[in-house]
């Protein structure tokens, strides 16, 4: 391989010659070699729709010749476009705030931009990182920026995502609406309800997670573009202040503002931590649903669609391995919901030094998301129902009862449960349709009533 010498405060390094990078980011290289998480280029794409917004900003106020102001402009959408995504390959964890990932992508569009100005790699004459791409800028008003943005157009496809398997449970909530099964309340028998109902309250919690993923674009909407290093604007000029957040606007078609106090907004990550919060309540209704899915089987109520085989010693063993799978995916993004926040909390003074661990874990929950909620939505379609087995398991249920509570009341109710017992039966329901009449009964347990809200007493 060859490589070219190239040269900052600490030094000379050599980089590999066909490398759009540059020295920072080869150390950076060489000093985070912490995991095999690498950064989101969706993360990458954004910082270059910031670092073209700036551009744009300083090319209007002629901070930049025309010359190099067309050649940064189209190298940063050439990194929007994914032409360069094999040259981020830095350790999601790093220190630095994220000077790191922000400076490998102000390394890639100043070599490339050098590049297209006929010059080579490598020559801070032609294009400069520092002092063209990122002019009037800075990692703590771009990377926050840019993970905003970032994060608003993967909540967009979360909310298509969850409105898809919300669509599926209430699919499943009309066709099982004349299927009785027993309501269960701490793994115990309770009461009769339908199976419609039961996906019904399946597709209302998925139905608020719909509302809350689709509502919390609005916390990141704020931007601290401009602010520069502590929020100050120290080192750009108003004009640009002013005029980075309209471009970047344009750039990004979101309906973004800055800041009205560009310290706090720098010093403090809580909107993130408000967004995963969000993920989170959405990762617990995924869980208990699966769970909830898992169990149904389990009894024979529902069949789940058989995917693979589930055992290397049990034949014709098939277990309900998407649901595992959806609850291993809430579990993962509950725990990177805890990084978010302790990620936000450490944060000192006018920074926050852990923003690539938030970054990462907000960015992953979101992606972990859509995958898993897409790939359950097509799981959901194929579950089928046992109208057969949710009638036997309905019908000897002691719980069948209660239904007469309004007519029978409490003690007499328990008096026929216990002449039913004395008898030895074992079908609740025919021991009670020989009590009362089979029309009465029927009346009572039909899908109808016991999907109507409480009783009618006029």
């Amino acid at each position: 391989m060859e490589y070219r010498l190239e040269h900052d405060l600490l030094g000379s390094k050599e980089v590999p010659e066909s490398a759009y990078w540059g020295i920072h980011t080869q150390r950076a290289l060489e000093n985070f070699k912490v995991s095999s998480c690498k950064v989101s280029f969706e993360l990458i794409r954004a910082i270059a729709a910031v670092k073209k917004a700036a551009c744009l900003a300083n090319g209007e106020l002629n901070y930049l010749s025309r010359e190099k102001f067309d050649a940064i402009l189209r190298a940063c959408e050439e990194v929007m476009d994914g032409k360069f995504s094999d040259q981020f390959p830095l350790d999601a964890l790093q220190g630095g705030a994220g000077t790191s990932t922000h400076m490998a992508v102000n390394e890639v569009i100043a070599n490339r931009a050098s590049e297209i100005l006929g010059g080579a790699k490598g020559d801070p004459a032609a294009v400069h990182p520092i002092e063209e791409v990122n002019l009037h800028q800075s990692t703590n008003d771009v990377y926050p920026t840019a993970l905003k943005i970032a994060a608003i157009f993967a909540l967009r496809r979360l909310s298509e995502a969850v409105s898809g398997l919300q669509g599926a449970f209430q699919e499943k909530e009309k066709e099982f609406t004349g299927i009785v099964k027993i309501g269960r309340t701490e793994l115990v028998e309770a009461v009769p309800m339908t199976l419609g109902a039961e996906f019904g309250g399946f597709a209302e919690a998925i139905g608020r997670d719909r509302w809350r993923t689709f509502k919390c674009e609005e916390r990141l909407r704020v931007v601290n573009l401009g602010g520069t290093a502590i929020g100050t604007g120290l080192g750009a000029p108003r004009r640009y202040i002013f005029l980075v957040a309209e471009k970047l606007r344009d750039v990004s078609g979101l309906g973004l503002s800055r800041a009205e106090n560009l310290p706090g907004d720098t010093a403090h990550a809580d909107p993130f931590v408000e967004v995963s919060g969000i993920l989170k309540a959405h990762a617990c209704n995924l869980v208990k649903i699966a769970n909830d899915l898992r169990l149904s089987s389990l009894l024979g109520e529902i069949r789940l669609p058989e995917l693979q085989a589930g055992s290397s010693i049990m034949p014709g063993k098939i277990n309900p391995v998407i649901p595992e799978a959806v609850i291993q995916a809430g579990l993962k993004v509950m725990a990177n919901d805890f990084l978010v926040t302790e990620a936000a909390g450490r944060g000192t003074f006018q920074i926050n030094e852990f923003m690539p661990l938030l970054a990462h874990a907000l960015l992953e929950s979101l992606e972990i998301l859509i995958r898993v909620n897409e790939v359950f939505s097509g799981h959901v379609r194929g579950i089928t129902a046992d109208f057969k087995r949710c009638e036997e398991i309905s019908s000897g249920s002691r719980s069948l009862v209660t239904a007469f509570l309004p007519e029978l009341g409490y003690e007499e109710a328990g008096a026929l449960l216990k002449e039913f017992d004395a008898a030895g039966g074992k079908d609740l329901r025919k021991f009670l349709e020989g009590k009362m009449g089979r029309s009465r009964v029927e009346k009572v347990f039909s899908p109808q009533n016991l999907n109507a809200l409480g009783y009618r007493d006029e």
